[in-house]
């Protein structure tokens, strides 16, 4: 169980983490490690990915809405489990210029960033190369924000300001589920992920970071040059897992956000929402 915080009512709860009997396997015995290595590679995601795509996979759709007692009208509609999964829904972004905003539905944990640009997240210690595969200077006393995205989120992004992407690089990786089931496996340095410098309007440049997980950890992002804020950038397909924003020191995280973070609880937050300002 994942503890969460509700910004509405000021409330935590638990969250139990989808797939967690056969990840506690996976994970935490011998048996079940033999089998991570075939399930962390590329092949296994694949093909999964070929059953989600496929119209056998919309008998999936109504039992994943029930267990996750998601609100979906017309589950009909979807022609397989993959189209249900990265559907598209209207979303309200804060307008406000000075304004920094969730790139995604998810739970977001603030960490800082070092003089030396090193982070610690999970007690596991990255260096921004580690993250983004080189160095960037002038992110040193900056934040880490990582929106780990549950099954039951809304799996699209947006860019978080107006501006134009600077570069944008795939690294390839393995597919870890991005939980604390995978806290020993250096997940935001070994998965899958796709990272973007942006340089924004009103934050200057921002680093963004899509990771893929297990199973299918596949990133669409959209051939975009040019943005605003609350723009699509791309989605998940089911696996995909988390958003990550290397943010300079002139973002101040609203301090719910941190409090809540320097005591490993997770924020509830949602596409658009206002997380922090520019100072």
């Amino acid at each position: 169980m994942t503890k969460v915080y509700n910004r509405k009512t000021k409330q935590c709860y638990e969250l139990g983490q989808y797939g967690g009997g056969g990840l506690k396997f996976l994970y935490n015995t011998v048996l079940g490690r033999v089998f991570l290595r075939i399930l962390v590679g590329h092949t296994c995601s694949n093909l999964y990915g070929l059953y989600t795509h496929s119209r056998l996979s919309r008998r999936k759709i109504k039992p994943f809405i029930a267990k996750n007692h998601m609100a979906i009208e017309n589950p009909e509609q979807y022609r397989c489990f993959s189209d249900f999964f990265h559907r598209y829904e209207k979303r309200t972004v804060v307008k406000t210029k000075t304004a920094m905003i969730a790139p995604a539905d998810s739970k977001l944990l603030c960490y800082d960033i070092d003089p030396a640009r090193v982070i610690t997240i999970k007690h596991t210690k990255y260096s921004i190369r580690d993250l983004v595969g080189r160095d960037f200077d002038g992110f040193e006393n900056g934040h880490c924000l990582v929106f780990r995205l549950a099954v039951d989120d809304y799996h699209r992004y947006c860019f978080v300001d107006d501006g134009e992407i600077v570069s944008e690089e795939h690294i390839k990786g393995k597919l870890h589920t991005v939980s604390s089931f995978s806290d020993n496996y250096r997940v935001y340095a070994q998965n899958d992920r796709v990272v973007s410098v942006l340089k924004t309007k009103n934050f200057g440049e921002i680093i963004q970071i899509e990771v893929g997980a297990m199973l299918v950890g596949r990133i669409n992002n959209h051939e975009i040059k040019s943005f605003k804020r609350g723009d699509e950038k791309g989605y998940f397909d089911f696996g995909g897992s988390t958003v990550v924003l290397l943010v300079k020191d002139n973002v101040k995280i609203d301090d719910d956000i941190l409090k809540q973070s320097k005591k490993g609880i997770e924020t509830k937050v949602s596409y658009g929402e206002r997380i922090g300002e520019k100072c």
